[in-house]
């Protein structure tokens, strides 16, 4: 008798609508539109040195840059951790045009994400680090709707993020 009574309130519960992901195909335009400056808005992530790395840093900005070969690309990055001003402008970003993937190396560090399709305002990147899923958005200027910022926490909560493991810059 309850399952029966408490039927049409779950069928009344809304879910959250789940857009699936959608990577970018590369073809021959799609490292040029990445090349220039962006800010880093929000991020989540459940790999261990990137988690670290989001819960400190207050602002971020990036430019790409043509690297020595087509499939690099040089990326010089300023983050504000905490109260101390970074500058790096020795990471490089190899560009995979077979399966759609870019591979972040910073000294030590690697990192791998697809680029997800957006507005071309947006940058999108799906992070894979072995098992530990990620999701950021940078954009081309520090102001973004209410309604984009929405969209990307419901698609954060859809990857099972919770508000908690987000991190947004000033």
């Amino acid at each position: 008798l309850t399952l029966l009574l408490g039927l049409p309130l779950a069928l009344t519960t809304e879910l959250p609508t789940c857009t699936p992901l959608v990577p970018v195909t590369f073809d021959s335009g799609t490292v040029p539109r990445l090349l220039g400056d962006w800010i880093y808005i929000i991020g989540a992530s459940k790999y261990p040195p990137h988690l670290e790395e989001l819960k400190v840093i207050k602002y971020a900005a990036f430019s790409l840059l043509p690297g020595s070969h087509e499939d690099e690309v040089n990326v010089t990055e300023i983050m504000r951790m905490n109260e101390t001003c970074v500058m790096r402008n020795t990471s490089k970003i190899q560009v995979f045009r077979e399966n759609s993937t870019l591979m972040h190396v910073d000294e030590n560090v690697t990192a791998t994400a697809k680029l997800i399709q957006s507005d071309k305002d947006f940058l999108i990147l799906n992070h894979f680090n072995g098992n530990f899923p990620g999701l950021s958005l940078s954009a081309r200027t520090p102001n973004v709707s209410k309604e984009h910022l929405e969209e990307f926490r419901a698609q954060l909560h859809c990857l099972g993020f919770t508000d908690e493991e987000m991190f947004f810059t000033s």
